[in-house]
């Protein structure tokens, strides 16, 4: 190793390159103190010792505002490459002891956010040492982060069939018609879906990975779907449903509580029958890490049990 290099080394800690890239992302000494929680002051004395080791500025003010300079990008660039490689080297020890360790990142569409719970229990159980984040998004944000790779696994229904992606069907994922208990719609013989959506159709918002699947099938059963008012989660829709504002279409899933209360209950649409599937969504190019692999295995080891669990 180089003498200066190893003079660096010697005066560098990672506890300096971490308070640097938290100051660099929040672009703030405040928010980043809080963040890592140290006062200001202690903020700035770790980047002051940081940049006399470098021999160079990172970060300078231009009236009261605070802008990184070429070198301090450039060491963003190198820390960002230092704790990618610890990460890296986190998993592979722990392959070396039998083990599957390191970050696992999943973003889930809305719908699937009912899941992940049931597809996690068990799988931490056999892979404690496992770091999972979950991210609930809509369906255009969690195609967005496919297309940037900024993820492990995407959990999602509609999967895009015009992007290089591998596609794992894992459980069903089943619509039913509901309204509220009391609603009139439940004193009709036999409703027709059209008569049922005709009551005053609450629906996800254009883009959402429901609403494509249910404007798929009355586009395929020539029905008509215009909707009275849209929202932007199952949340909302199921409250809105339970306030009485209109009838809708949901995971049968995400009402399971409110059917069993009874303060909602399904419509009996002869011939109605919507089913999607969950899937386990990355880009083929992807290499899958440890913490990847192990969930793809878990899921296709545990498909029956899975299904029997949340259904």
């Amino acid at each position: 190793m180089p003498l200066s290099v190893q003079k660096l080394v010697n005066r560098l800690t990672f506890r300096q390159l971490q308070i640097f890239l938290s100051v660099y992302q929040l672009n703030s000494y405040s928010r980043a103190g809080e963040q890592l929680g140290l006062t200001q002051p202690a903020v700035s004395s770790q980047i002051k010792q940081l940049e006399s080791a470098l021999g160079v500025p990172v970060f300078e003010y231009v009236g009261r505002k605070l802008y990184c300079t070429a070198a301090g990008e450039k060491l963003a660039d190198s820390i960002q490459v230092i704790f990618e490689e610890l990460r890296f080297l986190q998993n592979h020890l722990a392959a070396l002891e039998g083990k599957v360790a390191g970050d696992l990142n999943l973003v889930a569409v809305n719908t699937a956010q009912y899941v992940v719970p049931y597809l996690l229990k068990d799988f931490l159980l056999e892979h404690p040492s496992l770091n999972v984040r979950v991210s609930v998004v809509n369906r255009s944000e969690a195609i967005e982060r496919l297309n940037n790779n900024q993820d492990h696994l995407i959990i999602m229904g509609m999967v895009p069939d015009e992007k290089p992606l591998a596609s794992m069907p894992f459980m069903d994922n089943e619509f039913i018609a509901v309204a509220k208990a009391d609603h009139p719609i439940h004193q009709q013989k036999k409703p027709s879906l059209q008569s049922f959506m005709d009551e005053g159709l609450l629906s996800r918002e254009v883009g959402s990975g429901s609403r494509l699947a249910i404007e798929l099938y009355c586009h395929e059963n020539r029905l008509k779907y215009d909707p009275m008012m849209e929202l932007g989660s199952n949340e909302a829709l199921k409250h809105a449903t339970l306030a009485g504002l209109g009838v809708s279409v949901l995971p049968k899933l995400s009402v399971t509580s409110e059917l069993q209360l009874g303060l909602l209950k399904e419509v009996a649409i002869p011939g109605f029958s919507l089913k999607r599937s969950w899937c386990l969504v990355y880009p083929k190019a992807k290499h899958p890490t440890p913490a990847m692999s192990a969930l793809i295995e878990y899921v296709q080891s545990n498909l029956n049990r899975l299904s029997q669990v949340i259904g």
